[in-house]
């Protein structure tokens, strides 16, 4: 072949080239379904919007959202997981049965990145979308749980950081302190503080209670006689939610321990004076001991039979990244499991999440199998009344934990 020739189709190769570069690879078509709750319908419609413009240069996508109830929605999903949402919010008490019916996919994209920025592994809020070591979903709020709502008309902030002290300041002014010692989820405050357990067995349905035990540096009846001390004051009150409302809007409860569910009716109520802070103190053996809580958390998941694994997966960890985490605070009130949006101004200006969220690193996620919250209503309501049959409290332990490490019955 002569030097021209060479020339000439060195010229049209590159023509060839230049002409294909032009044109361009056709764009990956993908399609996503979308649930969430009905509140957050629109949220959602500007979230999934901005995803797209994001990768349009990679992928032409559209999502179609659903309304869809994070409490109930194990129920609903498990009945057609092949035909629901391939992403998804849910609460986390719903994840183990889901892991088991191998309806989730694993996080495997951008996992590390997930894990930072809720709080590292060992945090709550990561531990909550996490089962045998795998992450199973992305964090996105961290709004269930408890802490101290007060009325600083009354309350110094020294005074709120001892449970001893809140009930001396209340039985001076005449009024009542809050907590309802009929529910399991916050009779744990007292046994979390001191150290003990209250875990699931790796069944995922029954429990593990060391609530009973009679040595090391606390033993259980400590505890109990600690509880009992509480309750013996007048300015005492254990009863259900309505009747906490109740109270606050009657000016009788000037605190009470509770979580964001009550921020309406509190703050209205207080005003000016409405205050909250993390759990106090309570006295145990002369010791002054932090008080634990349980938590919980709003996780986003992915459908194990997406035909689009790795843009669902992108999908859920932009829905919860720390802007988005942001935008859920200030539409739905609800605080942040990321721990940038968490420290936020607009965030710490809210009284309740601040709380909240200073109470997370003395809490724990529940896991606790279905037999324990019986028991711990019987054991709270036999508290509240102040022992008033004078029964032995090693006995009354010893029931707790045998009913709550019990099988399950069966229906």
């Amino acid at each position: 072949m002569r030097r021209g020739e060479k020339f000439v189709l060195c010229i049209v190769a590159a023509c060839v080239l230049l002409c294909s570069c032009q044109k361009g690879e056709p764009k990956e078509k993908v399609s996503l379904k979308l649930w969430g709750p009905e509140g957050n319908q629109e949220l959602l419609r500007e979230m999934s919007d901005e995803f797209c413009e994001n990768y349009k240069d990679q992928a032409e996508i559209d999502i179609h959202i659903g309304v869809e109830d994070e409490n109930d929605f194990k129920g609903d999903y498990l009945k057609n997981v092949e035909g629901s949402a391939d992403v998804f919010s849910f609460v986390d008490d719903q994840l183990y049965e889901l892991v088991s019916h191998k309806s989730l996919l694993p996080i495997t994209f951008g996992t590390d990145k997930v894990i930072l920025e809720s709080g590292g592994e060992d945090s709550p809020a990561v531990q909550s979308a996490m089962c045998e070591g795998q992450l199973y979903a992305c964090p996105k709020t961290a709004s269930n749980g408890y802490f101290l709502y007060y009325n600083s008309e009354y309350f110094s902030e020294k005074d709120i950081k001892s449970f001893d002290q809140i009930l001396k300041v209340a039985e001076k002014a005449g009024k009542k302190v809050y907590m309802d010692w009929s529910s399991g989820w916050y009779i744990y405050s007292f046994f979390g503080g001191a150290g003990f357990e209250l875990k699931l067995n790796s069944d995922r349905v029954t429990n593990q209670c060391n609530w009973n035990k009679k040595s090391g540096k606390y033993a259980g009846t400590d505890v109990a006689e600690a509880m009992l001390r509480i309750s013996s004051s007048e300015a005492f009150f254990s009863g259900n939610n309505d009747e906490f409302r109740e109270g606050v809007e009657k000016g009788e409860i000037i605190a009470g321990v509770s979580g964001t569910w009550n921020v309406d009716i509190v703050s209205k109520t207080y005003g000016d004076h409405y205050a909250a802070a993390k759990l106090p103190t309570y006295t145990i053996q002369g010791d002054q001991v932090q008080m634990a809580s349980f938590s919980g958390y709003k996780l986003m998941g992915v459908n194990a039979t997406t035909k689009q694994p790795e843009w669902a997966q992108k999908l859920a960890i932009w829905l919860t990244n720390e802007q988005n985490q942001k935008r859920f605070y200030e539409k739905t009130g609800e605080g942040p499991a990321n721990i940038k949006a968490a420290q936020s101004q607009s965030v710490q200006k809210s009284p309740a999440i601040k709380a909240l969220l200073d109470q997370r690193q003395y809490s724990i996620v529940q896991n606790v199998g279905g037999n324990f919250w019986d028991a711990a209503t019987a054991f709270g309501m036999i508290m509240v009344s102040g022992n008033k049959d004078n029964l032995s409290l090693q006995d009354v332990l010893n029931d707790l934990v045998e009913e709550t490490e019990a099988p399950l019955k069966e229906n």
